[in-house]
């Protein structure tokens, strides 16, 4: 990484809003979340996790949480991906700076994995990007309620290719130690029982390792599908451990957004 801007903090930008701002009732949400989640006997090298508000999203997103409790204390470094909704950008930007505020504390930036990425071409360091974007800072507090002590790497994903997240996920894989995480949400704004059938494709193609995945299936597109070419390399076997929509959790069914956990391992 060639800079750090001169506030080295990212501060949190929706805290209060997608989950709480109070670190007591913060913690206590996603405990409650993560032991009322299914538990599998898993243990996940990566994972793909909705990001919407807690309420909406976070008892699907505690599924796949629930599956690090095993493994929380070997794991030192989480890759995060996910979209930059605010944001038009080329490429995956790094932040820019030395840690992410939440409630619950500060997550440090891993600047040595920051360094390793910073020379391929479609790897960029916007501020901007990061500012405002809600895809990446609802994963940190369940990640700090989770695991022990580990660095980010989070990037932002713009207009790229499956093939640009592969290399860049290739360059920082790692071993046991490194956890690749993947933030998605599904199909947006369609009725329920449409909703249901686009989602169900949609997951039934992701277990298959077939790509690319569109944007109208997922927000994520682009790093989920940069995930499934790294995945078939790798050998890494996919595993749906819940899926639904915001009209089985807390909102409407005539207008609903699908969120699915996956693990792969």
């Amino acid at each position: 990484m060639t800079s750090i801007r001169s506030n080295p903090i990212r501060k949190p930008a929706v805290a209060g809003l997608f989950y709480p701002d109070d670190a007591h009732r913060l913690s206590q949400d996603i405990r409650v979340l993560i032991n009322s989640a299914r538990k599998y006997d898993l243990t996940p090298k990566a994972l793909i996790v909705p990001h919407a508000g807690y309420i909406y999203s976070g008892a699907v997103a505690a599924t796949a949480y629930r599956t690090l409790l095993a493994v929380a204390e070997s794991i030192k470094r989480v890759v995060l991906l996910g979209p930059s909704h605010r944001v038009v950008l080329h490429g995956l930007a790094l932040p820019g700076v030395a840690c992410f505020d939440t409630p619950l504390g500060s997550v440090h930036v891993d600047i040595e994995s920051a360094r390793a990425i910073s020379d391929l071409s479609q790897v960029i360091i916007s501020t901007d990007a990061h500012l405002l974007e809600h895809s990446l800072e609802v994963q940190l507090p369940f990640l700090q309620q989770v695991l022990t002590e580990f660095k980010l790497l989070p990037l932002a994903v713009g207009v790229a290719s499956a093939e640009d997240v592969a290399e860049v996920l290739d360059k920082v894989w790692g071993n046991d130690e490194t956890l690749i995480i993947v933030s998605s949400d599904l199909s947006h704004y369609l009725p329920y029982p449409v909703a249901q059938k686009v989602d169900k494709t949609t997951v039934q193609t992701i277990l298959q390792l077939r790509q690319p995945i569109s944007h109208e299936q997922a927000c994520g597109a682009t790093p989920v599908s940069g995930l499934i070419a790294v995945a078939r390399r790798r050998h890494l076997k996919p595993h749906l451990l819940d899926l639904r929509n915001s009209g089985d959790t807390a909102g409407s069914r005539e207008q609903v957004v699908g969120y699915a956990a996956i693990a792969f391992c």
